[in-house]
């Protein structure tokens, strides 16, 4: 995976670490996801929300990603995980690719593993940032 540096919003840490405590006392911590989600966390910048650059990916962002496999591109809004439903495009940050595109601007390449193997996703645009729009919390 790409180790760039990632930016998370201070309201999406909040409720992220919200996220992270409830998953950990169900399943006590024995998922990889869940480790994935917190080592992102962990080395994340935090920034006020009115701080975060326009092209990053933040919670409840929608985007546009680019399989460079196969050149297919996917939309998507990342949700915390009781929004998902991948039928209506609402991609969880508990996902391994919710969590890989969580901070990144467009333009970066992630790779993350998947259950298929390793998956390498471009981010090519950021349609909508609750953040741009002045909406700090959904």
């Amino acid at each position: 995976m790409t180790r760039r540096t990632i930016y998370v919003t201070e309201s999406d840490l909040r409720r992220l670490s919200y996220v992270v405590s409830t998953e950990l006392a169900v399943d006590g911590g024995a998922s990889r996801h869940l480790a994935d989600l917190v080592a992102e966390l962990q080395r994340a910048e935090i920034v006020a929300s009115d701080e975060v650059p326009d092209d990053v990916v933040t919670m409840n962002s929608t985007v546009v990603l680019r399989d460079m496999e196969t050149g297919e591109e996917e939309t998507y809004t990342l949700v915390y995980p009781n929004h998902a439903d991948i039928a209506r495009n609402r991609l969880s940050v508990l996902a391994p690719v919710g969590t890989a595109i969580l901070g990144y601007h467009v333009g970066d390449v992630v790779r993350w593993c998947v259950p298929a193997g390793l998956r390498e996703l471009r981010i090519e645009e950021v349609l909508f940032q609750p953040e741009r729009e002045g909406v700090f919390s959904l």
